[in-house]
Formats: structure tokens, C-alpha cells, sequence
């Protein structure tokens, strides 16, 4: 196995990921002025990194246009209904960009481990899945799908990271840990859903996310450059001058309404 290229440095990075961003926002204008419709799959190992790409590709966007879907688990109801129709109600309209935090593949991975679901359910998703994704994307979608890869190791620090740090707790899960103890399991149901829904009309991509900053930089990149975008030339915006006033005078402000200036306690 080839080594791992050298982590990324802060400055380069930071450097072409406000580039890319800008990207992202001329992208974000094309699929408003084309009506585009767009659906991003996030999928991957627990602390893989997904959700740190996936808010560094949403930082700068309009949430009215690019809006993040992270369905908890499904209720009673739904887990009567047909498996993708709960999905189904999140798909984009026109001009909207749908970044799916884990998505209809619970199923193949964490629902299949976990035995949340029946084998039959198992077996009768991977048969629908590639059928379900060619309805969307000969609908006119544009369906990306990332996988996040991870080693064992880089799992196990990013977990111990998390579990140490009070701002990163809120990360973690006894689900997640027990993806530890499973890794073998997630392993092999992530290659039979991988043989079974990579297909030509929805590919899977794979993001290698030992380092953060290069998996962000590399995924970010590869979006740009797959989807059929072209810089839209917006209307030009000129601010106007405020007009002189008409004499309203505003009644006196009550002190006591007024957020407390916490900021002057650090000057101090």
C-alpha cells in the first residue's frame, strides 16, 4: 500500500478553500438561474469527516438554496411506509441543492449491522436502490454520492478526540462506538452495497479523509469540476441614497430591554 501524502498546511489550504468556496457560490448561482436540481450523498465510516466537509461546502451558501438533510430515526409510521419515501419528500425542487448527512443507504450499513432491519429488507433495498437513483437522475437530478474512507486507527483518535473534548462530546454515541467492536462488519456491508449500488448512472466516489483537510479540499474540487456548471452574470446592484427624514422622531428605548454589554466585562 503506497504511503499517505504529507497532511496539508493550514496556509495552502485555507488559501484554496476560500477559492473553491467562491466556486461554490458562482455554482450556487447557476443552479438558481437554471432551476438545477442537485442531491449530494455524504456516506462513510463514524468520524470520518463528513461533517466537516459538509460545512465547509455550505458556509458561504444561501441556506434557502443549499439545505442540509440528516433524518434521525424513522417514527413509527415510517417504518410502515415504502424505505424511500421519507427520502423521497426531501428531494430538491427546482433551483434547490439537497447535501444529504448520511442517507437512504442507513440501510446497507448501519441498519443491516445493527439488525434493525430484516434480511429481506436488506436484500429487496439493494435491488431497489439502483432502480430508485436511475428514476432520479433520468428525472433530470444530478445525484453525486461520496463515500468518506477512514482507517481503524484515525477512527479510534478522532473518537478518543471527541470523547475528551467537552466542545466535541455532543459528537458521540454509544451507536458510535460500537462501530469499534463491528469494524470487520461495517467493513464487508459497506463492499456488498458498494458492489451492488455502483452503477454508471449513480457512481460512487471515494473520499480517502486521513487528513481533514485534503479529504475537504479534494471532495470540494471534485464537485466543481463533475457538475455542469458555468459562471451566471448577476444583475448589477447599485445602493441608493437614503433619503433625507420626514421628522418621525422615535420614542425613547428602554435600558432596561437592551442585551447586557457581556463584551465590556473582557475589557476589564
Amino acid at each position: 500500500m503506497a504511503d499517505a501524502p504529507p497532511r496539508l498546511q493550514r496556509r495552502p489550504y485555507e488559501k484554496e478553500l476560500l477559492r473553491l468556496q467562491g466556486e461554490l457560490v458562482q455554482l450556487q448561482e447557476w443552479v438558481k438561474a437554471t432551476g438545477a436540481r442537485v442531491v449530494v450523498v455524504f456516506e462513510g465510516r463514524d468520524a470520518a469527516g463528513k461533517g466537516g466537509v459538509i460545512k465547509r461546502v455550505t458556509e458561504h451558501l444561501n441556506p434557502r438554496v443549499c439545505r442540509i438533510v440528516a433524518l434521525p430515526a424513522p417514527t413509527e409510521r415510517q417504518r410502515t411506509q415504502w424505505y424511500f419515501q421519507r427520502y423521497v419528500e426531501q428531494l430538491p425542487a427546482a433551483g434547490e441543492i439537497v447535501l444529504m448527512d448520511r442517507s437512504w443507504y442507513n440501510r446497507a450499513g448501519v441498519e443491516r449491522v445493527m439488525g434493525f432491519c430484516t434480511e429481506p429488507e436488506y436484500r429487496r433495498f439493494l435491488q431497489q436502490c439502483p432502480v430508485f437513483e436511475k428514476l432520479l437522475v433520468d428525472d433530470g437530478i444530478l445525484l453525486l454520492k461520496y463515500w468518506f474512507s477512514v482507517s481503524a486507527d484515525e477512527q479510534e483518535n478522532r473518537f478518543r478526540e471527541r470523547l475528551e473534548n467537552p466542545l466535541k462530546q455532543w459528537k458521540l454515541s454509544p451507536m458510535d462506538l460500537e462501530s469499534i467492536s463491528r469494524w470487520d462488519d461495517y467493513s464487508k456491508a459497506r463492499d456488498d452495497m458498494i458492489d451492488a449500488t455502483d452503477t454508471d448512472h449513480a457512481p460512487w466516489t471515494v473520499v480517502e479523509s486521513a487528513d481533514k483537510r485534503r479529504a475537504r479540499i479534494n471532495m470540494i474540487a471534485h464537485l466543481l469540476a463533475t457538475l455542469p456548471w458555468e459562471r451566471v452574470e448577476r444583475p448589477a446592484l447599485v445602493l441608493p441614497e437614503r433619503p433625507p427624514g420626514g421628522g418621525y422622531e422615535r420614542p425613547p428605548r428602554d435600558p432596561g430591554r437592551a442585551v447586557p454589554d457581556h463584551a465590556a466585562t473582557l475589557e476589564a
